[in-house]
């Protein structure tokens, strides 16, 4: 990062003092920013609320949309004498060593603090979906992966280590993690999803914040609110969703990750809802975020969404009424950088355009965020916890931010997230003998492992100039360390995308010359239509991309037992080869570490546990569907469309086997303000350990309004070895069974109730089902309900045989 030399500052004449009892930390946070305040100028008061991008590049490929024509020149000897308020992404914009970063961002916040009056340093943010985006850092499974582990704790564990990392090297908040619940497949950032149910976002994204917040890092939500529900899975297009949609699908995660998780930070979305952005929504950003939910961090502008409010959405006239909008609105922050939150807002408010009230309000919330962070104490240094003890000036390669610790975390959680799809005659595990055949574009591309957030994908290929920074084996390679015995040889078959079939006959060739295939297809990960998953790389359908399924088809014509490997950010429509494949199995984007975790689960050291986050479909029509469907959204006799998917939400085997045993008689009826236990018994009763995920469902046979016919409650991930239980119990209470009724408000409604201990969330996988009558009057409840369903696994004892005397 090349920072100029810093400017002799600029003073007003009638500037306040600096000197006060803001210095002072004895003092509670909200009295040193009561005092700061009111000493600081309308300049020095905006400074705060906005970022300064260092580093973006305004022309060529962009990594934000309409980078290319949102950024503006910025004078940083003049801004920086006011102050600045945020540092935009300063190892994430361009290939730097960490050490160098460090020192780098480092000598930036002391030319900061050393410019402005009263010496506060910028507070410094990074993007975090998949890991520290930055040049080095371990690149860790995506979103879409982690639900697809259903283990909350080893998400907190994965976050916690992100967050280390960023805050040893001087960031202080981390924008992650995305959760906006999907809705149509098709959209191009199912990748950064963490699935189709409100429930499994909320609980595994809140155990993402906890990590996050534990490390010192401030976490922040995104996209608040309604991005996913996009018309069309477009991405920035309208949102037409409703109240109910609104309140029951859409903004419970954000519920949860606030009220249960802690988070100090929301980024509010692109999206319009009903005709009204989101960055210009007071009852969104202020009423329910603020008024309702009690929150008291920063909302920061997803970037350049102020602008968009000009630009894009035309509800502002120019720059200053953007600035007006989003103030009012709520959003306290600009970013990436400054447009309408710098001199445009000053002339605004003396021009009494825009009231200095609203911008003390979120400059109150900026600086006491900064407070808490340390970032106003007398003692603040830039130096960071990476760089102490070492010379500064002897950086480069001293920081690891990949270190084998990293790398362990990454491979278990790729492990627990690979999804065995089908295995109908058993081909897998297979045998390290023969000759394996690995075909396709996704087999022998380290590219393939990772999102498009992941820093290789997400910057590197814009500097190819670069090696990747971290080491990522491929398939191909995991496969030949995996069976050293076997010969296995490799062909591509084809691109991920394109037209070009001219290579399929040679991977014909060598799959009918070996014992099995294994077809390893997928996506590309991308921006703006640079791959076929990613932010702003939506499908039209959920055909594989290309001519792969050609390949497949043909692949599968040779006899040869074809094991399909996929490698995706979203699920494609799988029915026209799912009677043919040997095996399939899915992993989305598993990171740096998902070569040698699928290599394992295809011979068997891995025992699959994963389970679809999102349904698999049928077809590849791309029909907006999940399993959050009311009757209406079944198939039935009034349409020749079935939307019926191939593989359901939750859907996984393994190599091993469960029995559920049956536990106590259906609970009594309860008030609807009461609880009850829910308990069922797992046993292992294969030959090798696995780890069963038992899932709660409810089902609500009649209500005031429509439902779902199942949604999910409650879930545990249980590890058994072989022959062991385990006794799995819920709480379930009488508010995770509340929704918006008739009226609009969320209520808890008497009468019956079906609670559906299951392995998937279809029919089929149903292992039991609990009827329950809830009595006592209707209940309206609110953010202070309980939004968790209570969970506990407890061992059962193995008995121990009793010797039978010898008869005499």
């Amino acid at each position: 990062m090349a920072i100029p030399p810093v400017p002799h500052a600029r003073r007003t004449e009638a500037a306040p003092a600096v000197d006060g009892p803001w210095r002072d930390p004895s003092l509670t946070p909200e009295e040193r920013v009561a005092d700061l305040v009111p000493r600081m100028t309308l300049e020095e008061k905006a400074a705060q609320l906005y970022g300064i991008w260092v580093g973006a590049d305004a022309d060529g490929d962009g990594v934000a949309p309409h980078q290319n024509d949102m950024v503006d020149p910025v004078d940083w000897d003049d801004l920086t004498t006011r102050g600045l308020g945020q540092l935009t992404r300063p190892f994430g914009t361009a290939p730097v060593d960490p050490g160098v970063g460090a020192l780098a961002l480092a000598r930036a916040q002391a030319r900061i603090a050393e410019a402005g009056r009263f010496g506060i340093p910028a507070l410094a943010h990074e993007e975090c979906l998949a890991g520290f985006t930055a040049w080095g850092a371990t690149a860790y499974p995506v979103p879409l992966s982690w639900g697809a582990a259903w283990n909350p704790e080893l998400v907190t564990g994965m976050a916690h280590r992100i967050g280390a990392d960023m805050r040893a090297v001087g960031v202080h908040q981390g924008l992650a993690p995305v959760l906006d619940v999907v809705r149509d497949l098709r959209w191009g950032r199912v990748e950064e999803t963490i699935g189709e149910d409100p429930y499994l976002v909320a609980t595994i994204g809140t155990a993402y914040v906890r990590g996050l917040e534990s490390a010192g890092i401030i976490s922040t939500l995104k996209h608040f609110a309604g991005y996913a529900a996009s018309a069309g899975a477009r991405n920035l297009s309208p949102v037409r969703a409703g109240a109910r949609e609104m309140a029951d699908v859409i903004l419970p995660p954000f519920e949860m990750a606030l009220l249960e998780g802690g988070a100090r930070s929301v980024m509010h979305s692109y999206a319009e809802i009903d005709g009204v952005p989101a960055a210009a929504d007071p009852a969104l950003l202020t009423g329910l975020l603020r008024d309702t939910w009690g929150f008291t961090g920063t909302v920061v502008a997803d970037y350049f969404g102020i602008g968009f409010l000009e630009t894009l959405h035309k509800v502002a006239a120019d720059r200053a009424d953007a600035a007006r909008l989003a103030l009012g609105a709520g959003v306290d922050v600009e970013l990436p950088t400054v447009r309408s939150y710098g001199d445009v807002l000053v002339a605004a408010v003396r021009d009494g355009a825009v009231d200095e009230a609203l911008v003390d309000r979120a400059l109150h919330r900026v600086l006491l965020q900064k407070c808490e962070l340390g970032l106003l104490d007398p003692d603040w240094s830039p130096l960071p916890t990476a760089l102490k003890g070492a010379d500064p000036e002897e950086a480069r390669d001293t920081v690891d931010l990949d270190p084998p610790e990293n790398r362990a975390l990454a491979r278990e959680l790729a492990e627990q997230a690979c999804v065995l799809l089908a295995n109908p005659g058993g081909t897998l595990p297979l045998r390290d003998t023969g000759r394996i055949a690995v075909v396709g574009p996704r087999a022998d591309d380290a590219l393939a492992m990772l999102g498009c957030y992941s820093f290789p994908s997400h910057v590197g290929v814009s500097h190819p100039e670069f090696d990747m920074g971290i080491d990522v084996p491929t398939v191909l390679e995991s496969l030949r360390g995996e069976f050293p015995g076997s010969g296995v040889d490799f062909a591509a078959g084809c691109e991920v995308d394109g037209t070009d079939t001219s290579g399929i006959a040679d991977a014909v060739r060598l799959a009918g010359d070996a014992d099995v295939c294994v077809a390893v297809l997928g996506d590309r990960a991308g921006l703006f239509g640079r791959g076929t998953s990613g932010e702003g790389c939506d499908a039209a359908d959920l055909s594989l991309p290309g001519v792969q399924g050609e390949l497949l088809d043909a692949l599968l014509a040779t006899g040869t037992p074809v094991v399909l490997v996929l490698l995706t950010g979203r699920p494609y429509g799988l029915g026209r080869w799912a009677d043919r494949a040997a095996a399939v199995v899915q992993a989305f984007f598993p990171g740096e570490e998902g070569g040698p975790a699928l290599a394992g689960v295809l011979s068997g050291r891995v025992n699959p546990s994963g389970r679809l986050p999102v349904c698999v479909p049928r077809g590849p029509g791309g029909q907006p569907w999940t399993y959050l469907q009311p009757p209406l959204g079944l198939v039935s006799g009034v349409s020749n469309l079935d939307p019926t998917p191939l593989y359901p939400f939750g859907h996984g085997l393994s190599y091993t086997t469960f029995d559920w045993e049956q536990g106590d008689p259906d609970p009594a009826g309860i008030p609807t303000d009461g609880s009850t236990d829910i308990e069922v018994t797992v046993r292992n009763t294969g030959e090798r350990e696995g780890a069963e995920v038992v899932q709660l469902y409810l089902h609500d046979p009649v209500a005031q309004t429509t439902r779902p016919q199942a949604r999910l409650i409650g879930y545990a991930k249980v590890p058994l070895a072989a022959g062991a239980a385990a006794r799995v119990r819920f709480r379930f209470h009488a508010d995770l069974a509340s929704f918006t009724g008739i009226g609009g408000r969320r209520v808890v409604e008497p009468g019956e109730l079906e609670l559906r201990l299951a392995a998937s969330s279809d029919a089929a996988g149903i292992r039991r089902t609990l009827r329950l009558r809830l009595t006592g009057p209707e209940r309206i409840v609110d953010h202070r309900r309980r939004l968790v369903c209570g969970t506990s696994v407890e061992p059962v004892p193995v008995p121990v045989p009793v010797p039978v005397p010898a008869a005499r």
